[in-house]
Parts: C-alpha cells; structure tokens; sequence
C-alpha cells in the first residue's frame, strides 16, 4: 500500500467515475475538525436529560389504543410476551446506537454513523429518509393532539372556536389550528435551547409517566379485587398461537421508537462516552417495564375479545366502576403525545445542520445562535414545515412512511457496526489546502524510506517491491522468497491484513443481501413453494455463512483507536448486528405497498437534489484521502494548530 493516497480504499471506495462520490467517507470528529468549526451546539444534557428526552420521544398515546387493538386481533392474554419480545428487538438495535454515539458523538445521528462507516450515497438516503420521518411524524402527532384535548374540556367541539377543527367542504381539507399552534410552540421551545426544552419535555414525560403509574396501581389494585378476570378465558394465554404473538410483537415493536431521539443529541450530551449509552439504555428499560406492567394489569381486567379497540384503558377502569379515570388516563395521553411532538422535532434540526457541515444542504441551516447554542434555522424551518403539514393536511394516511426512515436508520447503523469492527476506514479525507504539506510530506517519507532500504533516493521510482506513493494498482515484482512466505501465511490459516479486510467487506455485503433474500422470499406468499424455498435456503446460506466467517475471522484491530475508543461496546458481534439487519429488514419488507410507493416518490426527489446540488458541494469534492498513521504529522508539518 502506498504511503499516500488520493481515493478511498479498493473494495469500499474504488474509482468508478461518478460513483466513486457515493462510497467517499467522512473522517469521524477529532481535534483538526472540531478546531476548525465554528457552529458548535451547547453541551448541556446529562444522564437525567437524556432520560427525559428518551422517555418522553419514546412512549406516546399509542400505547393507550395500542393494547386493546393487538390484544384483541393478535395476542390475547399474552400481549406482555409481544412487549417483552418487541423490547428485545428494540435492544439489539439500542445496543449499536449506544457503541456508535459514544464513539462518533456528533450531530446527525444515523446519517453522520453512515457517512463515516458506508459512504455518502448512503448518508444522504439515511439522512433524506430521517427528514421525511421526523416531519410526518411531528404533523401526525400534533393532530392527535387536539381530539384529546377537546376531551378534556368537556367533548368532541368544546374546544375554543380559533383552535378548533374547521372544514372547507369546497376544498374538502379539514385544517387543525390546535395542531398548528402547538407544532409552533414547540419550536419556540427548541429554539430556548436544549437544555430548556429537555425541561419542558422531562415534566411533559414525568406527567404521563405518573398516569401510566396510576394505570398500574390502580388496575393492579381492581384485579386483585376482581380476581384478573381477564385471564380466567377458555382460549388459554395464547389463543392466537405463537404466530398470533409474533405478529403482535411485530405491531407493538413501533412503540419503542424513539430512543434513537438521545443517540441525535450527542453533541449536546456533557459526557457523550458514558452518558449516551446509559441514557439510551435507561430510557429503552422504562419503556419496556411500563409497557409491560400495563399490558398485565389491562389484560387481567378484562378478557381480550371484550376489550373496546378505541379506548381499552378507559373502558376497562369504567366496566369497573371508576369512570373517573378517564380523565386522568386522557390526561396521560395529551402530555404523551405533547412530549412526542418535542421528541420528533428535537432531532430533525441536528440532522439538517449536520448534512449543511458536510456541504450536502445549504449553509443556510448551518447557522446557530451565539446565545442558546441553537440550530434557529434549522429549528424555524422544521417548525413551519411541520405547522403548516398539521393544519392542512391529514397525515395519518402518511404515517406509515414514518417507520421506513427509522427502519433504514436501524438497519444502517447496524451494518455500521460491522464495518467498524471488521473493516474501519483507514484513510482519512485531508482538506485541499494541505496539498503542498502532504507534497512535503510524501517526498519526506520517500526519501526516509529508500535511505533505510539502504537505496539512492535519487533512483527513479519503480524499483522491485516499492510501490509509488500516491498511486493505486501499480504492479510490485516481488522475490520468490516474498511470495513462499504469503503462501505459507495462507496455508497455516492466517490472513494478511490486506486480504482480512477484502474477505470481511464482501461478507457483510453478502449478509445484507442474504437479509433480504430471506425475508422477501418468506413475506410474499405470492411466490410458488419452490421459488421461495429456493429464495429462503439461497438467503439464509448467506446469513448462516457470513455470521461463521466473521466470527472465525480477527476484528480490526483499529477500532480500539477508532473515534472517542473507551465508550461503550456492543456485545455479541457479529451475531447481533447480523440479528438487528434481519428484524429490520423484515419490518421493512413487509410496510404496505402504498407507503413504499410515497418513499419511493420523495426518495427520488432526494436524489435529485444530491445529483444536482449536495454532490457538487459537498465537503469531500476535492479531499486527499491518506492513512490514519500520517495525519498528525501532516498537520504538525502545515503548522495547524492541533
């Protein structure tokens, strides 16, 4: 390998003309780039605060629908295991957002994981599909809001004449200026700065933490009393079958969304090394424990095929005698739903200023207010998009298209986790400016080199085993005494660094394509037995044949020096990461066609804007790819301040 170089790595980063702007790779935050930025976010948050921000994104009013509808059309009495099993699955994702943010603390979350680990095609997809799942999610929640409200005030229409919901038939839109006006607050809200809305957004989540304690104190209390009738059925735990508690698991695993809200507030974390993976951690545990004590006490109240779809926990509490509770329970649901909403705008900001860092995005949203710390354009612009989406539209027909953007992020930094094992960039993307530092450099390092090889420095290039610097692919003669030895190497089961790190790359590839064999085959019933048994023994082989090799396989031995090292590690690779791709995959595989249709459309549309704006101006364009062992003393030779 050469000393220097001016392109990526042959197997992640070859020169096929315009692709090779699609496998470029950002450097992971260190001293040179942190020094040269001046847009830094205010490091307020702590273990409390991320809690409360992963809490509070996480556990919203579906949970209070939820129960009832997989209850009733999935589970039965065994909607606890779908939790359980759902919270697992949450986990293994959890466990690779956790070893990335606190190695790669920075804004942007999946997309900034993928850039530094897949490449910037793949950035942009991650960081485009993100934008379009935080901004329909926060309008879907905001119009959830003003029914629940209206609730609490009395009814469907006793909400204020301003604030209630008009319809314009000639236009047939129903607008939601409650939807509108809370979306705006809010943003007002996030632009305070991060550590007043995480306040905000904690007693937001500390009510309806307390009315779901209620939910479990009192139910827990009735069932005692009544003798949890609900459990007393003649269909037994699992009157659906295991498959009905699959599916179930499937539908409730939605519910955990959210904790990936803290990984996206990493620059804002003290202590983004220790406090992202407990803060993700801790808020991950709660939810599980809440959700899960919940679905026993409701479950045990009434029998499953009795449970009202619409309001399970209402009505149980009032077939009980305690009408009552209602209020408290809606009351649960709007401060759920309203620390939701803080929770899918927080991160939309971050994502859009992290993708302007990288030249992607205008430097519009780049800007942030010497004061709070805040991203305001950013911030402004995500609040208006989202306010104006509440107020016209009605985006629950498009909130499916939420669960693609965090689907794909799960599965991307699941794959990032494989590559930060097994093959982590080892070259790092230097600034035009250092041309003529890395010139002297490489002459430097020439001269040292041939005068150890005991060599005149001023022979031509081109002797036997000494490849030119700064070049790729230029063929070495090498001794006969060299070649038996790789042979050897070979033969004694050792593999040279070079070919590790080929054989490792190719492998995750193939995992990812085997994930996706398997599940498409195993999703579409449509295909004739032996096209899917074909697909599915094609796909598993791949799965089964990749998680041996990289176990068999040494890690790379950078990833100890890889990003802040010493944080959190994810356990069990590479069969968790290899687990996590497949549930996600799967999930993925099996949205509605509708929904992949809308994604595809908007998808398209951010390619477009790649091709025609984010390639051209991105911050890689013209940088000088070199290895990691030489960048210190590049920038001590240009004299940069480190």
């Amino acid at each position: 390998m050469g000393v220097l170089v001016d392109s990526q790595k042959e197997g992640f980063g070859s020169s096929w003309g315009g692709l090779k702007n699609l496998v470029r790779r950002k450097q992971v935050d260190c001293a040179h780039t942190k020094r040269l930025d001046n847009h830094q976010l205010a490091k307020e948050l702590t273990i409390p605060h991320l809690i409360a921000v992963g809490v509070g994104s996480t556990i919203g009013a579906g949970v209070y629908i939820l129960v009832g509808a997989v209850a009733r059309e999935h589970s039965g009495p065994a909607l606890t295991m779908c939790f359980l099993i759902a919270g697992i699955a949450a986990a293994l994702s959890a466990s690779c957002y956790a070893e990335l943010a606190s190695l790669c603390p920075s804004a942007g979350s999946a997309y900034h994981y993928s850039y530094i680990c897949v490449g910037e095609g793949v950035a942009w997809l991650v960081g485009w599909a993100l934008i379009l799942e935080y901004t329909i999610g926060g309008s879907a929640v905001a119009r959830g809001i003003s029914p629940n409200l209206a609730l609490l005030f009395g009814g469907e229409n006793s909400l204020p004449t301003f604030l209630a919901r008009q319809h314009f038939p000639g236009l047939d839109v129903m607008v939601d200026p409650c939807a509108a006006a809370l979306v705006l607050i809010v943003t007002g809200f996030l632009c305070l700065g991060i550590k007043e809305s995480a306040l905000a957004q904690g007693i937001a989540t500390a009510v309806n933490v307390f009315a779901m304690l209620f939910v479990i104190i009192a139910g827990g209390y009735l069932g005692f009393k009544t003798g949890w009738t609900g459990y007393e059925v003649p269909t037994g735990y699992f009157p659906f079958g295991v498959d009905g508690m699959l599916a179930g698991s499937a539908t409730v695993f939605f519910s955990y969304i959210g904790f990936d809200t803290v990984a996206s507030t990493a620059e804002e974390a003290k202590n983004p090394k220790r406090d992202l993976p407990l803060g993700i951690a801790l808020s991950l545990s709660i939810c599980c424990c809440l959700y899960m004590l919940v679905s026993i006490v409701i479950v045990g109240l009434v029998p499953y095929y009795a449970m009202d779809p619409d309001t399970p926990i209402s009505s149980a509490f009032a077939s009980n005698g305690m009408q009552w509770a209602a209020y408290i329970i809606t009351v649960g649901a709007v401060t759920a739903l309203i620390s939701t909403l803080m929770g899918s705008i927080l991160p939309q900001p971050q994502i859009l200023m992290a993708m302007a860092r990288d030249g992607l995005l205008p430097s519009f949203f780049l800007d942030v207010n010497k004061h709070t710390q805040v991203p305001v354009n950013s911030t402004l612009a995500t609040g208006i998009v989202a306010s104006i989406l509440a107020f016209f539209m009605d985006v629950s027909q498009l909130a499916g298209m939420v669960s693609v953007g965090t689907l794909l992020a799960f599965t991307m930094v699941a794959v990032s986790v494989l590559i930060l094992r097994y093959v982590p960039p080892d070259e790092v993307p230097l600034p035009l400016s250092l041309q003529e530092s890395i010139d002297s450099y490489k002459l430097r390092h020439n001269s040292d080199a041939q005068m150890i090889n005991g060599e005149n420095p001023a022979k031509s290039p081109g002797d036997p085993c000494l490849p030119l610097l700064g070049e790729k692919n230029v063929a070495v003669d090498c001794t006969v005494v060299e070649k038996l030895e790789a042979l050897s190497s070979f033969t004694a089961g050792t593999l040279d660094e070079e070919n590790r790190r080929k054989i490792a790359g190719w492998t995750i590839m193939l995992i990812c394509v085997g994930a996706f064999m398997l599940t498409f085959a195993a999703s579409n019933l449509w295909f004739s037995s032996l096209i899917r048994f074909t697909l599915c023994g094609a796909g598993g082989l791949l799965l089964l044949s990749g998680l041996v090799i990289l176990t068999c396989i040494d890690q790379d031995d950078e990833r100890h020096n890889f990003g802040h090292a010493g944080g959190f590690i994810c356990p069990f690779v590479p069969l968790l990461p290899i687990s996590c791709i497949l549930i996600n995959v799967y999930l993925l595989i099996n949205l509605e066609v509708a929904t992949w249709v809308r994604v595809s459309v908007w998808l398209m549309v951010g390619v477009l804007i790649y091709i025609f704006y984010g390639r051209r101006h991105s911050s890689l364009l013209n940088a000088i790819y070199v290895p990691k062992a030489h960048v210190d003393e590049i920038y001590r030779s240009s004299g940069a301040i480190l």
